[in-house]
């Protein structure tokens, strides 16, 4: 799956783009600014999507490969 399927299939599942998921990530303290606190791993972004919207492992590391900026919205 391209990483634009993973984005949309997130989008379809759970009504949540990737601001919304940006500014959520900032609510719940895993970033500053917009940008990954050093504190937060992986597995802390994982584990909220997992519990808050049923996303599977892959679907999760997307988002957060957003939020770390190694990728963005136009990747492929």
């Amino acid at each position: 799956m391209s990483f634009q399927g993973y984005l949309t299939t997130i989008k379809s599942k759970t009504g949540k783009g990737v601001g919304d998921f940006r500014m959520l990530a900032e609510e719940k303290g895993f970033t500053q600014n917009g940008e990954l606190k050093a504190t937060t791993k992986a597995g802390d972004i994982v584990k909220w999507l997992k519990d808050d919207f049923e996303l599977g492992h892959g679907h999760a590391m997307a988002i957060y490969a957003l939020l770390k900026g190694i990728k963005n919205e136009d990747s492929d």
